[in-house]
């Protein structure tokens, strides 16, 4: 088992790590909180010190940026209806469905946006009331890796703490876990960084799961593993902003900066000699309300105006703006403009996005065949099967936005090749037999013949032989009488 000082050690060097504190950068881009907001400027007094300027226009506005672009890369992931964990035993789907429902795939939403947010993200199990092994992601700048090597114990653990929101004397409390294979201890972490037992906990250390037999005894389980799963955005685990933090910081500081210039030379700068009169609001009344200033017969009034480099400053927030979706590897809706754009172009402009998403695709199967082995096991045990993951497949579907007008030009030639088609098989029905043309013609609709061919109208030829032949097997006796049945087993009839 840690330490206190071995857990407080940890929490530490990992806190202050280069990897989380890039972390802790993407989660505040993605959350809007840009370096542009604490954004301050100074001049010089006549002292020669450096003096905040808090008379000036200072408009900091963050541009979301980032945030659009992970939702994007998400949302594009996520965007197929049916799931991504499928099977083509019905059985199986039906119990995977009990665990991969709705609420799974929301995790799995908030798990990806951390992990391309902040570089990595974690999942971890437990078991939930139904008794059923459940999955919930888990803030990764709380969570410490520790190593085994790394420990006098020699034994692998993940420690997990996160800020109690019930303060104490004005200072929040850290909960601190600490996981290893079997069960795990709870620690409680002052305000001024001391670590120790957490005593509101009534069974410290835990096993990982606590379960209730039929009599209501309650018994501990382990897992046998530690319950927690990391999905990595890259092999390095960086955020998506390390590429473009630069280029989303200069935007926001032209785009405020123009706004600034626009609000401090909004007004012209009137330079006047030999004004009549000896009262500055006077003259100040003149220039705003008279519009008219008196002057002495050497006077003049000279208007002064700031030109506001305008185009340099738009043509450099287009251009930052394009590189940020260039190297963000996003799609960038704006370019769409008014839709009359083909679906070729569109998908184009999809290909950054695709390639994106295919890298962390990779990953994504990787964590989740991990999630998918726990939850067969599970399965296997409770209903005697044996069911493998090669009874499992992982389909991700994506959904391109597509121009309405250039897919219904495509349907109406589409429609009108399918038309054609059939007029030719029609015009061959004199060498073809019904049977073929209706075959063809499934082919072309993509209609399954085997299904509906039960379905199709009998030949009127057909139904009078049919007729033909049981009026045959109607033979009457030389009385007149009445009829002899026929052979049949299963038909009746009555002579006319």
């Amino acid at each position: 088992m840690l330490t206190i000082e071995e857990i407080k050690q940890f929490i530490d060097n990992d806190h202050t790590s280069e990897k989380k504190q890039h972390a802790i950068t993407g989660q505040r881009y993605y959350e809007g909180e840009h370096e542009i907001l604490k954004y301050k400027l100074y001049y010089v007094d006549a002292d020669g010190k450096l003096q905040e300027d808090k008379y000036r226009s200072n408009i900091r506005i963050s541009h979301p940026f980032f945030t659009e672009l992970v939702d994007q890369q998400v949302q594009y992931m996520l965007s197929g209806e049916n799931g991504i964990i499928r099977s083509d035993i019905p059985e199986l789907q039906e119990m995977l469905d009990t665990y991969f429902d709705d609420d799974f795939y929301s995790e799995v939403y908030e798990l990806l946006t951390g992990a391309v947010s902040k570089g990595f993200e974690y999942m971890y199990a437990y078991k939930n009331e139904q008794g059923r092994t459940a999955f919930q992601c888990a803030d990764s700048i709380g969570v410490v890796e520790v190593r085994a090597k790394d420990t006098d114990d020699k034994c692998e653990y993940f420690i997990y703490w996160y800020v109690d929101r019930v303060e104490k004397g004005q200072q929040k409390i850290n909960r601190i876990q600490v996981w290893d294979k079997s069960q795990v201890y709870f620690f409680v972490q002052d305000g001024e960084g001391k670590i120790e037992r957490d005593d509101t906990v009534s069974l410290n250390p835990a096993p990982h799961v606590i379960e209730v037999d039929t009599k209501g005894n309650k018994y501990g389980a382990e897992l046998g593993y530690i319950p927690f799963f990391r999905l990595d955005n890259g092999r390095k685990q960086f955020s998506g902003l390390k590429p473009i933090k630069e280029l989303i910081d200069d935007y926001d500081l032209m785009a405020c900066s123009l706004s600034n210039n626009l609000q401090d030379f909004t007004d012209a700068i009137y330079v006047v000699a030999g004004f009549q009169g000896d009262n500055l609001d006077e003259l100040i009344e003149n220039v705003k309300v008279k519009k008219h200033i008196g002057v002495d017969a050497d006077g003049s009034v000279d208007v002064k105006t700031v030109n506001i480099p305008y185009q340099a400053r738009q043509t450099k927030l287009d251009l930052d703006e394009k590189n940020i979706y260039r190297f963000g590897m996003g799609f960038n809706s704006a370019q769409i403009g008014d839709g009359n754009i083909t679906n070729i172009v569109i998908k184009s402009r999809y290909a950054l996005l695709d390639l994106k998403c295919n890298k962390l695709e990779i990953r994504l199967r990787q964590f989740l065949r991990k999630i998918l082995q726990i939850v067969l096991d599970e399965i296997n045990e409770q209903n005697g099967t044996d069911y493998q993951m090669k009874d499992i497949k992982l389909e991700f579907e994506r959904e391109v936005m597509t121009n309405a007008q250039d897919n219904a030009q495509i349907e109406l030639t589409d429609a009108q090749k399918q038309q054609v088609q059939i007029n030719n098989l029609l015009s061959l029905s004199n060498i073809l037999d019904d049977e073929t043309i209706i075959q063809q013609i499934c082919d072309i609709l993509d209609i399954d013949y085997e299904e509906i061919k039960d379905k199709l109208p009998v030949k009127e030829e057909e139904n009078t032989e049919q007729a033909e032949q049981m009026l045959n097997g109607i033979i009457p006796d030389n009385s007149g009488g009445d009829a002899i049945e026929p052979e049949t087993k299963d038909s009746t009839a009555s002579a006319p």
